[in-house]
């Protein structure tokens, strides 16, 4: 694995002592299966000590990495799907020296179903699109040589007063239907995603709501706001806040390119006329899923949350299209005059109603007012 320029790789001390964060029932439920016949000897070849825990509930891993002493472990691995490791990153942002307690380096080994970040890292490394037990090999390599290098983190708030830490993407519509909807064909791995993709074809929705952004290259002419030094995941990586500066000891990152939900968006801000729409997706990392590299161009540490919004007004074919295109990473090839894509530094959807779902991480979330 060669590091990329301007990439900043450590390696983890000998012998390395890791928490292992274990959902067995994540993706078709072999995750611990798949552990001890892959990873631990990998880990043992490599002098990596495992202590592993399993998670029994929604909200383990959080409540464990946020009350635990960290100090007993020098990283931190989840061998899950996306889920668990918004838990343990919101869990890391809930305690007190939060800003000491995300130096800790994460790890993301892939035991879901889509796993999104497991195949970006996978791909950021330079290695060929595999999946599955190779992909978890790959992962387990990276976590073995000790690389780590940093991460965005997008801080994302609702109108209900919610504030949440996502290292992934957000949507809403169709991509945010096919996560939940395709929820009960969990038992089937990735596979879960193409029938949810079929059946929310079938019936194809359209929601209304407003969408605004802040481009990147539009921040009133003046440079990028200064940015923290990020922190460190191994074979993932570090977790800044897009465009924070921190307020005081202890204190979460300020939101300092917002203003308020409920009063306009600023005037450098764009706002998208359309207001009606099929899809809206907000992704930080290149794959939306270990079958589709939705956002080629970027990096972990880009600074950039990369927006896609698909009007409504196209067809079912054109998006089945988009789809199958998005496995290759070639679907704005496509010119599809309903597919929109914006770099940008934040944004704010408001949707009409609360129809629908919204995911953060593929987790589920109240459809309401949300801004990152």
């Amino acid at each position: 694995l060669s590091p990329r320029p301007g990439a900043s790789y450590g390696v983890l001390p000998r012998p390395c002592r890791a928490l292992v964060l274990l959902n067995p029932q994540s993706g078709a439920g072999r995750a611990l299966e798949d552990f001890q016949a892959v990873v631990q000897p990998m880990l043992a070849d490599a002098d990596i000590a495992p202590t592993i825990f399993i998670t029994e509930r929604p909200h383990h891993a959080q409540e464990k990495v946020r009350d635990e002493d960290l100090s007993q472990w020098d990283t931190l691995v989840v061998m899950s799907g996306d889920g668990l490791l918004h838990e343990v990153v919101n869990g890391l942002m809930e305690r007190p020296d939060w800003e000491e307690a995300m130096k800790k380096p994460l790890c993301i080994l892939p035991g879901g179903s889509g796993n999104a970040l497991a195949a970006s890292i996978n791909y950021y490394a330079g290695n060929d699109h595999v999946a599955k037990k190779k992909l978890l090999t790959n992962c387990t390599f990276i976590l073995c040589k000790g690389l780590h290098t940093q991460m965005d983190l997008v801080s994302l708030s609702t109108a209900s007063g919610k504030r949440l830490f996502s290292f992934l993407g957000f949507g809403w519509g169709f991509i945010a239907d096919v996560d939940i909807d395709s929820e009960k064909y969990r038992r089937l791995g990735n596979a879960r995603f193409t029938l949810g993709t079929l059946q929310c074809l079938a019936r194809l929705r359209v929601y209304q709501g407003h969408l605004s952004y802040l481009p990147v290259a539009t921040e009133q002419g003046t440079p990028p706001a200064p940015r923290d030094p990020p922190v460190p995941i191994a074979n993932g990586q570090a977790l800044s806040a897009v465009g924070t500066e921190v307020p005081g000891e202890g204190a979460l990152p300020a939101d300092s390119l917002l203003v308020p939900l409920g009063q306009p968006v600023p005037a450098h801000w764009a706002v998208v006329p359309e207001e009606e729409f099929v899809c809206v997706y907000a992704i930080y990392q290149s794959h939306l899923g270990s079958n589709l590299l939705m956002a080629p161009a970027a990096r972990l540490h880009d600074g950039c949350i990369h927006l896609f919004y698909v009007q409504a007004g196209i067809s079912r074919v054109a998006l089945l299209k988009i789809f199958l295109a998005m496995a290759r990473g070639t679907h704005l090839d496509l010119n599809c005059p309903h597919l929109h894509y914006v770099p940008v530094r934040a944004f704010r959807l408001e949707p009409r109603g609360s129809a629908g779902v919204m995911t953060v991480d593929g987790e589920a979330l109240a459809c309401e007012p949300v801004q990152g």
